[in-house]
């Protein structure tokens, strides 16, 4: 196996090529002319690549409407924050919406370039960033979507999470210590026992962990999806305590995978490849140096000992008299019109505040006792259930086709139409996690599901048609494991009895 020197020498692929030639930050202060010239007179390379450095992506697919990927740092929005958002989908009408992904972040879609200054204003002015948010940057860090009102909770993870942040994009301004990293990058941070976060799909994870009688954190490294490899994260033997350590570490291992990653194929240079070139003890031992001090070993075991819970329904927050209301938001989709409403709903009857999590779904906390039976009662309720079906409510789904050039299927519309065709026909007793992607990239996590679909195109009667590949036994929570795929090439047209059977023969499901 080559070392990580001789990768590091061998000829420079495309895009370290243009990164070399100019940081992908460097395009934030084009941004004006960009508006003023027209999104299609832009250089090719700064249109399609570096304007993901500043969250801003074109789609081919809907060519001149952009998606702009938000940051959203352990998935809380002010109500105010949300009503900003719903103002710039709503100006575009139709083609506005947003998307709740499964990072605990929200994407804004049918942007437009020249409005992008104008847009960046009303974000900044509202406390909110795009910053870093995509390609080859730290994307947006998850931590446990019931931070500091869970009764049950460890560590309360919200204010370690923004401080990561901050150092990572300079307070949403832009960092250019952490704008040339080898591939994207995910960092966690869970508070809880139940493994809200999917602790072992991020290349950082740190999850609660006593150690001689003091709570912290273990940490793990490595886990990421690609249409390459899969693989989980695996233990570094650190253990943290939860204060600044956490944004020490998190820095100093940035830092080596950056300056000792590998670069010469892409398709090799997530975190784990390094880790697998060095061994996990040389690469410890290049993070103590790059802090300058021995870390602590790991605690023999952590906290994550609970099943995974969805949070849809009401629950009892630690403060007494206060609840927090789970609502199922169908595959994560976002109308204008949905994003005021969800807004007023937090104002009038919690503290202002929404949650997202990385289920696609929303939380409102703070809702005091006399506030609930009104809040219950609103019309949205009745289209973000807080008691959906069984299927609909594990269901994940990346964006499809319909707004992305690199998946090879529609999956939102087509994910939530066969949820609803199998609830309506088949009685189960407890949920079962089907998750879609649309293609290799695996932003709809399918490895982590009971039921993954992976998109792909496959031969039908002699025609392309589109189709899955077909993942199971993936598990969260505790002891949680990735899936592998044990069918290829399912036509979608064909899917229906396919999941039909699976849910009968291996979920307990009965025909009604």
């Amino acid at each position: 196996m080559p070392s990580v020197e001789s990768e590091k020498t061998k000829v420079l692929n495309k895009f370290e090529k243009f990164k070399a030639e100019k940081d992908g930050l460097d395009v934030k202060d084009e941004l004006e002319h960009f508006a003023r010239i027209g999104w299609e007179a832009v250089d090719k390379t700064d249109l399609e690549h570096r304007l993901k450095w500043l969250g801003i992506f074109y789609r081919p697919v809907t060519p001149g409407k952009f998606m702009l990927r938000m940051r959203t740092p352990n998935g809380i929005l002010t109500s105010q924050q949300l009503r900003v958002l719903a103002e710039i989908v709503q100006r575009y009408g139709t083609d506005g919406s947003a998307d709740i992904t499964t990072r605990q972040n929200i994407q804004l879609r049918g942007i437009r370039l020249e409005d992008i200054p104008d847009i960046f204003q009303q974000l900044h002015s509202a406390n909110m960033t795009s910053m870093q948010s995509g390609m080859d940057n730290v994307r947006n860090i998850t931590g446990s979507p019931v931070a500091g009102i869970d009764g049950d909770e460890l560590i309360d993870t919200r204010q370690l999470v923004q401080q990561v942040q901050d150092m990572i994009t300079n307070k949403g301004e832009g960092n250019y210590a952490f704008t040339n990293l080898p591939r994207k990058f995910n960092i966690a941070i869970e508070g809880g026992r139940d493994n809200s976060v999917h602790a072992e799909i991020n290349d950082i994870a740190f999850v609660p962990a006593y150690k001689d009688g003091q709570l912290g954190f273990n940490v793990l490294v490595g886990g990421f999806f690609s249409a390459k490899r899969c693989a989980a994260a695996v233990p570094l033997n650190v253990w943290v305590t939860p204060n600044e350590d956490v944004v020490k570490l998190s820095r100093a291992i940035l830092t080596v995978y950056r300056d000792k990653g590998l670069r010469a194929n892409r398709q090799k240079s997530r975190l784990m490849w390094l880790i697998d070139e060095l061994g996990i003890e040389k690469f410890r031992q290049l993070v103590e140096e790059e802090l300058g001090t021995t870390l602590s070993a790991a605690a023999e075991k952590d906290e994550i000992d609970w099943e995974k819970r969805d949070r849809i329904g009401v629950y009892k927050q630690k403060q007494p008299g206060l609840n927090y209301v789970g609502l199922h938001i169908p595959v994560g989709r976002l109308q204008a019109e949905d994003m005021f409403d969800l807004s007023r709903l937090a104002e009038v009857y919690g503290s202002g505040e929404v949650r997202l999590t990385v289920e696609q779904n929303a939380i409102v906390p703070n809702i005091p006792d006399e506030n609930l039976e009104l809040f219950l009662a609103e019309p949205l309720l009745q289209k973000f259930a807080i008691a959906p079906q069984v299927l609909e409510r594990a269901l994940v789904s990346c964006t499809g086709a319909q707004f992305c050039n690199f998946a090879l299927v529609e999956t939102k519309s087509r994910a939530l139409a066969l949820a609803k065709e199998l609830d309506a026909e088949l009685q189960m007793s407890h949920p079962v996690r089907i998750h879609w992607t649309g293609c290799p990239n695996s932003c709809g996590q399918p490895q982590v599901a009971d039921i993954g679909l992976m998109g792909t195109k496959v031969r039908k009667d002699g025609k392309t048609v589109e189709g899955v590949d077909l993942y199971m036994g993936g598990k969260v929570g505790k002891d949680a494991r990735l899936g592998t795929c044990v069918q290829k090439g399912i036509p979608c047209e064909d899917l229906l009895p396919v999941l039909r059977n699976i849910l009968i023969k291996d979920f307990g499901a009965k025909v009604k």
